[in-house]
């Protein structure tokens, strides 16, 4: 990713990766849900050419109409839904690397990604691991890193 590029941040809670992407030039669309995250992304952002922050349910499945790259953290509960509307036929998903529960990630690594057809347009793999300690809080078990890249092709 780089200047230019669209990065979605889906579940940016107090923007920890909203910063660090930005910073590389890229566009950036922080998309949170609890109100005061919301409010405090808002203000921290307020300034920033480079990042617009939304109020929106990440399983919203309006997806941009342009290619675009999901670097995020989020809630685990929603990882399933959100992979399977990221990888739907119609989305423009260059790549994503979404930090999720470790078997989880395994289990993708596995079968590939969830979805009708999504097997044949993404790889799923296991990037790496992430310590607990890389949170605040600590999460309620191992976490890994779930990398999905679009095939030749799309």
């Amino acid at each position: 990713m780089g200047p230019g590029d669209l990065v979605l941040d889906l579940g940016a809670g107090d923007g920890a990766l909203t910063a660090p992407l930005a910073a590389t030039g890229a566009q950036v669309l922080a998309v949170e849900l609890h109100p005061q995250r919301l409010a405090r992304l808002r203000e921290r952002f307020a300034d920033h050419p480079r990042v617009h922050v939304l109020g929106l349910d990440l399983l919203d499945p309006r997806l941009p109409a342009r290619r675009f790259h999901v670097v995020a953290n989020p809630p685990w509960s929603l990882a399933k839904p959100l992979i399977r509307s990221l990888t739907d036929a119609r989305s423009r998903l260059i790549g994503a690397q979404l930090v999720l529960q470790r078997g989880l990630v395994a289990d993708f690594d596995r079968r590939g990604a969830a979805g009708p057809g999504a097997r044949a347009r993404f790889r799923a793999e296991y990037a790496a691991s992430v310590p607990r300690q890389a949170f605040r809080p600590s999460p309620p078990g191992p976490a890994a890193v779930l990398q999905l890249t679009a095939r030749r092709g799309r």
